[in-house]
């Protein structure tokens, strides 16, 4: 008898509880995907033995190496703990063997291949820069911990950075956040009204649709060309028809599209901004991931002449997502007021965080050449599996960012997600960043995971194309995609 363990279940008894689909594939996969769901879930308590193989064989109508096959997988990811003569029992994985060390389990653990998510991994310089920065901690602790406006060092090192980028800016026009989702937040609750027309891309990035929903704002989208922004005339033409408040745009390898705005079109932007009293957000977050040396552009800000270009940046794409650290570039005077209203939210950001993000700007470039090298492999990686696999879906590598926009033959995103789930990888479709539902011919891949783990990932989708099965369909996730 093992201590602790005096609960058990019958074959037949788990074979209810999972209700798995006769056409999943493959089996073994969705039946442990299944008892982790119940674990995860509490429906399935922990250190209750589980039936033996061949019972639970039995009862659901599968070979025993089937049912081996799973529990091997689940005592892999930590949710099945087995003693010689005393069975198996369900178990909660230690935290620390999760994430990196095991590169198949996405973020909330469903046991997918997460390509929902275009989240690069730490930067290699991540852990020195960590070690570097743990001696200076103490001295920080001689003040209050925490200031609204963000630690004069990383300030500093921004403005810096913005200066050598063309953009002449001191540090009272830096505003540090707790990630770029936040800085997009309190720019939209300072400037945006129940009813403020506000003009988004489409596609764009979901989480500011859910804040300009969120505000009461009326969402004015302009689709963005296959060729990217070459004309502005939808977005200039929306712009003076909707009298928009404000208009977020990612100018900068745009999530999902990939595309990059050129300087002329920047300056019209900008021009255009002026005339029709628009405020600009502009989205950084991409723009230190070109994969190509030559593909980089003025920032959008270095074009304003009148303080109506509102910059967001974050460390999560070029150093970590892990540092919940962003920033507003803006007037001085409007980052007084940003830091009043980030008050009520959380006061300041992670001092430590703040630190290593100061930091790693010491060797910018170093990190850039790094996800340069990293993703460019990636990037061929990918294109060349799809080229190989699914043929007759088109689209144009991009020459920086994190994904693919993919187009599909027909409207099918949201079933191929779902086919995809059965075969173990988790797809975001294009309904997830369309303003208004549409984008179902679309597709996002990322290709920020490794080769092989790409690789792997389209296998199991030209699998789901083939197959076209739909077995249990796992929950979605909280938040759609980054």
């Amino acid at each position: 008898m093992v201590v602790g363990v005096d609960r058990y279940l019958s074959g037949p008894q788990l074979a209810r509880l999972l209700a798995i689909g006769p056409g999943a594939r493959p089996y073994y996969r969705v039946l442990a995907q299944s008892v982790r769901s119940l674990v995860l879930d509490g429906r399935l308590p922990v250190r209750v033995r589980m039936p033996a193989e061949r019972h639970l064989a039995e009862a659901l109508g599968v070979s025993r190496t089937t049912v081996t096959a799973a529990y091997d997988l689940l005592r892999e990811q930590g949710y099945l703990e087995s003693r010689q003569g005393a069975g198996s029992w369900t178990a909660l994985p230690d935290a620390g063997s999760l994430g990196a060390d095991n590169p198949w389990i996405a973020a909330e653990d469903d046991g997918l291949l997460p390509m929902h998510t275009a989240a690069p991994s730490a930067i290699s310089t991540l852990p020195e820069a960590i070690t570097a920065v743990t001696g200076q901690y103490p001295r920080y602790t001689l003040g209050t911990g925490y200031d609204p406006l963000g630690i004069a060092p990383l300030r500093q090192a921004i403005a810096a950075r913005y200066s050598a980028r063309g953009v002449a800016t001191r540090p009272e026009q830096i505003l540090v956040t707790t990630g770029a989702q936040q800085a997009i937040h309190l720019v939209t609750t300072m400037l945006l009204s129940r009813g403020d027309p506000v003009l988004l891309e489409s596609p764009t990035y979901p989480h500011a649709i859910d804040l300009a929903r969120m505000r009461g704002a009326r969402i004015v989208g302009v689709g963005i060309p296959d060729e990217g922004w070459r004309h502005l005339d939808l977005l200039t033409s929306a712009m003076r028809q909707s009298a928009a408040r404000l208009a977020y745009v990612i100018p900068d390898f745009q999530n999902p599209t990939g595309h990059l705005m050129d300087d002329a079109a920047r300056a019209a932007l900008a021009g255009a901004a002026r005339r029709h009293g628009t405020v600009l957000v502009v989205d950084e977050s991409w723009c230190e991931l070109a994969l190509d040396e030559e593909a980089r552009a003025t920032p959008l800000a270095a074009f304003d002449i009148d303080g109506r270009v509102i910059t967001i940046g974050s460390a999560s794409k070029l150093w970590w997502g892990g540092l919940r650290i962003g920033w507003i570039r803006t007037t001085a005077a409007r980052v007084r007021r940003l830091a009043v209203l980030r008050a009520s939210i959380d006061i300041a950001s992670p001092l430590f965080e703040q630190l290593v993000v100061a930091r790693l700007f010491e060797d910018i470039e170093g990190a850039r050449a790094e996800r340069a090298r990293l993703l460019g492999a990636s990037r061929d990686a990918l294109v060349a599996e799809l080229a190989a696999r699914m043929p007759d879906w088109s689209f144009v590598p991009p020459r920086g960012g994190g994904s693919l926009w993919v187009r599909l033959p027909d409207p099918s995103a949201t079933s191929l997600a779902d086919a995809a789930a059965c075969q173990g990888v988790r797809l975001a479709p294009g309904q997830w960043f369309g303003v208004d539902g549409t984008l179902e011919g679309r597709l996002r891949l990322p290709f920020t995971q490794p080769p092989r783990v790409l690789a792997e990932a389209v296998r199991r989708i030209a699998e789901a194309r083939l197959r076209g099965v739909y077995g249990t369909r796992p929950a979605e996730p909280l938040t759609p995609a980054l």
